[in-house]
């Protein structure tokens, strides 16, 4: 089986096109990714079946040889950090938050915004 790179891939479109080691560019449609596979990200290595179409190559019942790593989980904060920006939220929500509430009222919009994103930040942060 031929192995190369993904040179680029449109998820909207449902195309793409791999480079090959050797060899011209294979056009790789979203019917041979694997089902688990949504889109390709470039510089992905992936090994495929080539057939010649119409207009060229294209990739038959491509595989992945090494998925990129999650950016998500590379970016992930530390346990401690976290426990840090969980301790900020909780003093600021506190501060800001729990006055206005025991009043009967809601707090000031100025307020809510900026500590929505911050509770956004800490759930994103808790999903992983």
């Amino acid at each position: 089986m031929p192995t190369g790179k993904v040179k680029w891939y449109d998820a909207e479109k449902g195309f793409g096109f791999l480079s090959q080691e050797e060899g011209a560019d294979v056009y790789v449609p979203k019917g041979s990714l694997p089902r688990e596979v949504e889109a390709l990200k470039s510089g992905q290595r992936v090994e495929f079946g080539i057939a010649e179409g119409r207009r060229g190559p294209q990739a038959l019942q491509v595989r992945l040889v090494d998925p990129l790593p999650s950016v998500a989980e590379a970016k992930r904060r530390s346990p401690d950090e976290l426990h840090g920006l969980i301790d900020d939220m909780i003093k600021l929500l506190e501060a800001k938050v729990q006055p206005d509430l025991r009043r009967g009222r809601y707090p000031d919009r100025r307020n809510t915004k900026r500590l929505a994103e911050v509770v956004r930040a800490v759930a994103r942060e808790l999903e992983g």
